[in-house]
């Protein structure tokens, strides 16, 4: 891609003069590579070991020791777990849902269709300016924002399902703010086989978050006694976020641990530029549709399992049907959540490791996995649900194969782009 080219200054390829390797918090990050005393492109050091002199080289281009960088990692970890809580908490409860607002499947599977659409359209938007401005002060702005559109989501009366569509649409405003923009901070902090484990850390909140959602949402009405307390959860605990994000991260150069000093340093490119770069990339094009049906399959399971799970058991004859009026009591959501949870580090871990060992050998090891975890997983997920109207125990099952090789796609499909 254009931009992970080293260009003259003054060659910028369009008119966007937008500063997009600056705007870090502070002005004591360290002198940017390629200033006297910083040799190569992570600085060099007086040791002789080529680990201590990677650490005291980033440390001194991003201003932040190897602790605080963690720590910041952990922060950016925290509030992607509670992102996909937050996302997925109206899937276990959707039941509920449909008896309180008295409407069906196709009338409950807009609250998704709503918040994707959204999520969609405004990521691009928010990855434009996170190019171009501060991006700690942009997630505080989104995380708060999505946290209270989710408390005033809770509290909608009955004859108003609309209102719960527009906030929910509301809702993929705040995540996009946060999901598009954190893992640049990461990719600004770390080099190489660094990068790519913190990363891998990041994305284990996805199907460990998503998990939480469920059983939070259930286990919260349960004690409740009331579905709405389970949004009410989540907004909390993004209070927290906000003050986390806010008193512990800081702003990194953009972009400054790519440089080197043996090249011309980055100039700033226009965004259409950018664009063009990209579509003229085939592994980008190619992973971004794949990818695109990871998310849709994981996203229809994510919705609708609970509820399947539910049902099945109904037509098994182990748990009556909701009556209208009454509350959808079930262990579905609890233990498709734990499921969720536990498939989601097996697979992120397994992908990781398969990868990296492939690697040594063969150097497109990263979309074979990828490819493999695929193929492999839909005949679990078919078969999954060929075995419900027979054993929910081997339905179960099948889910925990098939979702632990989805999940093996989510950190590598970061590392690649």
């Amino acid at each position: 891609p254009e931009r992970g080219r080293a260009r003259p200054p003054g060659t910028m390829s369009g008119p966007d003069p937008a500063p997009f390797l600056s705007q870090a918090d502070d002005t004591d990050d360290g002198p940017a590579p390629g200033t006297p005393g910083l040799p190569g492109s992570l600085g060099s050091s007086k040791s002789e070991d080529p680990g201590v002199a990677d650490r005291e080289g980033l440390q001194r281009i991003t201003g932040l020791s190897p602790r605080r960088s963690a720590l910041v990692v952990a922060v950016l970890c925290y509030i992607n777990l509670l992102n996909y809580m937050d996302r997925f908490t109206v899937a276990g409860v959707l039941p509920d849902i449909e008896q309180f607002f008295s409407i069906g499947d196709s009338s409950s599977g807009l609250i998704q269709t709503v918040f994707i659409s959204s999520y969609m359209v405004l990521a691009p938007v928010f990855g434009y300016l996170g190019d171009r401005y501060n991006r700690k002060y942009l997630m505080c702005g989104g995380i708060a924002f999505w946290s209270l559109v989710t408390l005033g989501s809770s509290f909608i009366p009955r004859e108003r399902f609309w209102l719960l569509l527009l906030t929910r649409g509301l809702v993929g405003v705040g995540e996009a703010s946060y999901s598009t923009i954190a893992p640049t901070l990461i990719a600004d902090l770390f080099v190489a086989d660094q990068r790519s484990r913190m990363l891998s850390v990041f994305y284990f909140a996805i199907p460990v978050g998503s998990g939480l959602g469920y059983i939070a949402g259930s286990k919260v009405k349960d004690v409740a006694g009331d579905w709405h307390w389970a949004l009410r959860v989540t907004p909390g605990l993004g209070v927290v976020a906000v003050l986390l994000l806010f008193l512990v991260v800081r702003e990194p150069p953009r972009g400054a641990v790519e440089r080197h000093s043996d090249s011309p340093p980055l100039s700033p490119t226009s965004w259409w530029a950018d664009l063009r770069a990209l579509a003229r990339n085939p592994s980008f094009i190619l992973s971004s549709l794949g990818f695109t049906a990871v998310a849709f399959v994981t996203g229809s399971l994510a919705l609708w399992a609970p509820a399947f799970l539910l049902r099945s058991r109904v037509v098994l004859g182990e748990t009556p049907p909701c009556l209208p009026g009454d509350s959808c009591s079930s262990s579905d959501s609890l233990i498709f959540g734990l499921i969720t949870c536990l498939t989601g580090v097996l697979g992120v871990g397994l992908g990781v490791e398969t990868s990296r060992r492939l690697r040594r050998s063969n150097p497109r090891a990263d979309p074979l996995v990828c490819a493999a975890g695929l193929l492999g997983s839909a005949p679990f997920l078919f078969l999954s649900l060929a075995c419900a109207r027979g054993s929910i125990v081997a339905t179960y099952i099948f889910i925990f194969i098939g979702e632990t090789l989805l999940s093996m796609n989510w950190a590598i499909v970061a590392d690649i782009l």
